[in-house]
């Protein structure tokens, strides 16, 4: 007699979508590198997120292994930026990952490993500013200056499937997307004591919404009124 299968417990289900890009997240986290290992499970390393135009919007570091650390960011394990409102995973199209695999075997306390960790974050960082068109990034944490190093080769994917690109990668769902996001930050900015680079998150949040509003407007034959300071449209 064969066993009947298990329902899915509650909770467990979730979107087709939603599946469909945690399976290609995966499969990006599975790329081999020249080592023959998987990126994602290089236990240090710097990632950068970009958006549906190829712009950079996000620069973190782990010890802990890439795997981990994208999958917190990007799934339903929040982490501080998502909590905050300053990441909206909606918003990551591309994750490039520098592997440190030279210090694969150090423990997430050693010091010089640390610094080489850092090195590679500030490096990184000051790399995508100047891909940037808007020479910011939405980290809200300063990364603090260091020795600029010689980086590892890179892995770069996208994680979105084909068949929802194109409708994620829509104008106006990722302006209606980056006004919520918008009106999120700016409640927790105006419900507690926060940071200065809270704020200068919220300013870059909303320059990339004009922006974006303003092609979209281009788009379709409109144009964009010029308004002097304190004159009304």
């Amino acid at each position: 007699m064969k066993e009947a299968k298990k329902k899915p417990k509650s909770g467990q289900i979730v979107p087709e979508d939603v599946a469909a890009i945690r399976k290609q997240i995966r499969a990006f986290l599975d790329t081999p590198t020249a080592n023959g290992l998987k990126i994602g499970n290089a236990r240090w390393g710097v990632y950068a997120f970009f958006d549906y135009d190829a712009e950079p919007i996000y620069v973190g570091q782990t010890n802990e292994m890439l795997r981990s650390r994208i999958g917190r960011h990007l799934t339903n394990q929040r982490t501080d930026a998502v909590a905050m409102n300053v990441l909206d995973p909606f918003e990551v199209a591309e994750i490039e990952l520098w592997p440190l695999w030279e210090l694969q075997a150090k423990k997430s306390n050693d010091k010089d490993a640390k610094a080489i960790l850092n090195s590679a974050e500030y490096t990184v960082f000051q790399q995508v500013l100047e891909q940037s068109s808007f020479k910011a990034v939405l980290n809200e944490a300063d990364i603090a200056p260091t020795t600029k190093m010689e980086l590892p080769s890179s892995v770069r994917g996208r994680i979105i499937p084909d068949e929802l690109y194109k409708s994620r990668k829509h104008p106006d769902i990722r302006i209606a997307r980056r006004a919520t996001t918008i009106a999120s930050l700016a409640r927790v900015i105006s419900e507690r004591e926060v940071s200065k680079g809270l704020r200068r998150t919220l300013l870059t949040q909303a320059k990339r919404l004009e922006s974006l509003a303003g092609k979209r407007l281009n788009e379709i034959g409109g144009t964009i009124p010029e308004v002097e300071p304190g004159e009304e449209v």
